[in-house]
């Protein structure tokens, strides 16, 4: 039997401990535990991995911002979210980025150990209540899924992510005060949020390959 070598990203500390642990014990794996996603990208530099455990949660990071990076340093294996719960439209926003499966932690280890199986032999594992998603993966593309947002789109919502008010993103991009509150208001009904607070959380999980 093949080993599979995988790379487990998780911010808990006694779940990917422990789960590290239970899947090392089994000759089929070999575990790199990490708890951040920049550990897991400079992982990725330091030996080849065939499949990454992904916790969608990560405190102040998601699982949509280690996607993008991991592929831009090369990385070309599988991806299974392992994750206490994730809403569907996020899970959507996953699937359309490539990962190979959906796994809740509330399942068995055993259940984990045949996702990962699974996964790394080149198939799809997603949870029962995400399994709509796989027809949906080969029917609908990102540009009829989700809004793209313009170049003065992405500078403003950089600025809002840096706690900027209006009149100081006003000045950085010298542009009208009126004209931020014109562009925050396409990016409020884009989103379809309704305030600053909304549009950051929104951002950060939806659309963070944008910004």
């Amino acid at each position: 039997m093949n080993t599979i070598r995988a790379l487990l990203v998780d911010d808990h500390a006694v779940f990917r401990e422990s789960v590290a642990s239970a899947l090392a014990a089994r000759p089929e794996f070999e575990v790199i535990p990490c708890a951040t996603i920049r550990e897991a990208l400079h992982a990725l530099t330091l030996a080849p991995v065939d499949l990454v455990l992904l916790d969608h949660d990560l405190g102040s990071e998601r699982a949509s911002q280690f996607l993008p990076a991991a592929r831009q340093i090369g990385f070309a294996g599988r991806v299974l979210i392992v994750t206490a719960w994730v809403s569907d439209t996020e899970a959507r926003r996953l699937v359309r980025q490539g990962v190979s499966g959906i796994f809740l932690k509330e399942s068995p280890l055993s259940a984990l150990v045949e996702s990962m199986r699974l996964v790394a032999s080149g198939h799809t594992s997603l949870d029962k209540r995400y399994a709509n998603l796989a027809a949906e993966r080969t029917s609908r593309t990102e540009a009829d899924t989700g809004p793209k947002f313009n170049e003065r789109q992405r500078k403003v919502l950089r600025f809002v992510l840096e706690g900027l008010s209006n009149k100081e993103i006003s000045a950085q991009l010298q542009i009208s005060e009126s004209y931020v509150k014109a562009i925050l208001q396409s990016l409020f009904q884009q989103t379809g949020v309704r305030t600053r607070g909304q549009l950051v959380r929104v951002s950060l999980e939806q659309y963070a390959d944008q910004l």
